[in-house]
């Protein structure tokens, strides 16, 4: 009876922590992707206002710039023509102000058979000036006529990069703002994970208490009872999950270790809680003479959350290989399963926060083993080789602290 009412207790906190742990991450999922889709939504609408209104401006004020430069050189041609055919003794000097003004727009003019007469304001003489703007015809009294053209301005031409120049600002605008975005939505999910980690722990803590109570007096009353000894597991096993969340954003103390030892340990568990049906070997050696540092119970989460995943990926039969591969100061530990594998758009979404492909998860455990590896560690965690139909090879690497 007392152990029937320990067994639903430990139901009862079960069912409590995984509902809690799993309406406040998918709330707060919802709440983060309305809240950068709103943000993401109004950068892209003030970028497109940007770029219309300037490229409105911009082809505006280069359509009267051309329009007044044609009334200058129109004007140039004008008093060109007036002083050829003014009288010796007339004034002339409006006429010469005036083709002395000119000094910006580059001048041509030509015969009618296309060839350059002279030219003012030029550097590179094109090949063809009919190809110019223009022509404005010069005509002469006893001589053929003359074409007039002319091209741009050098402050005309550089206007008109103007909205190049805007838009690749605007690109890193939007490079940055999302950049920015991106960074504080990831820093968010960490608070909250952390948060999550710590609230559960601290919510666990006085639960556990009272069954660690509840035991000794059982073990007093019953100590010949075959039952205690599992109930006591489950205890240890429940303050050891307590002990992994309470360390999720605090900084863990790392321990030096030998790898096959680390490994095994964290294997253990998992080996007496899987079917038997299910093959872990673990062809790591024991005398493997390679040390890391790591901390253990965060480490064991890791290795038994990809066991588990495997598990249940071969539905309950099949093998899970675990090998060790060394290379210069880093050592490799695959993991590979004989189950089902995942197409191309599982395995790009295998770790994102809040994706599963369970029908009960919380979409979590991935995430938060990949910051575990590489946040904690200084590692990386990785799927190496997934395929439908040939399994799949998860790949976690750590520093190596010495090799022997």
């Amino acid at each position: 009876m007392i152990y029937a009412s320990v067994r639903a207790i430990f139901s009862l906190l079960f069912v409590y922590i995984e509902i809690k742990s799993y309406l406040c991450s998918r709330f707060f999922k919802m709440r983060s992707m309305s809240r950068d889709k709103r943000i993401g939504t109004l950068i892209l609408i003030l970028s497109l206002l940007i770029v219309i209104v300037s490229v409105l401006f911009t082809n505006n004020l280069s359509r009267r710039l051309a329009e007044e430069e044609q009334k200058k050189v129109e004007t140039w041609v004008a008093a060109t023509r007036s002083m050829i055919m003014a009288p010796e003794d007339a004034d002339l000097s409006l006429e010469l102000q005036v083709i002395q003004s000119n000094t910006s727009i580059p001048v041509y003019l030509v015969d009618t058979a296309g060839t350059i007469l002279s030219c003012i304001n030029v550097t590179d003489t094109v090949a063809d000036p009919r190809t110019l703007n223009g022509p404005i015809m010069l005509e002469l009294p006893d001589a053929e006529p003359q074409l007039i053209y002319y091209a741009e301005s050098t402050l005309l031409r550089q206007l008109r990069y103007v909205p190049y120049l805007q838009f690749s600002l605007i690109f890193i605008f939007i490079l940055v703002a999302v950049i920015m975005l991106l960074t504080a939505h990831h820093s968010e999910q960490n608070r909250v994970w952390a948060g999550l980690s710590r609230e559960t722990a601290h919510q666990l803590g006085t639960p556990i208490s009272s069954l660690m109570a509840c035991q000794q007096i059982l073990t007093e009353r019953y100590p010949e009872d075959d039952m205690l000894p599992l109930l006591r597991n489950d205890i240890n096993r429940l303050s050891m999950i307590a002990d992994r969340f309470s360390k999720i954003g605090s900084e863990p103390e790392l321990e030096t270790v030998p790898l096959a030892q680390a490994v095994e340990e964290a294997l253990s568990y998992m080996r007496s809680r899987v079917s038997n049906k299910v093959l872990i070997r673990n062809e790591i050696p024991e005398n493997m003479p390679v040390v890391v540092e790591l901390n253990r119970p965060l480490f064991a989460w890791v290795v038994e959350n990809l066991v588990k995943n495997a598990v249940d990926a071969m539905e309950g039969h099949g093998e899970i290989t675990l090998t060790a591969e060394q290379n210069d100061d880093e050592i490799t530990i695959l993991i590979a399963d004989t189950g089902r594998g995942m197409d191309a758009a599982t395995r790009r979404r295998i770790f994102q926060a809040g994706f599963t492909t369970k029908k009960r998860g919380w979409g979590l455990g991935l995430t938060l083993a990949k910051r575990i590896i590489e946040d904690y560690h200084g590692g990386s965690l990785f799927l190496r080789h997934s395929r439908p139909g040939q399994g799949s090879i998860f790949a976690l690497v750590l520093k190596q602290t010495k090799n022997g």
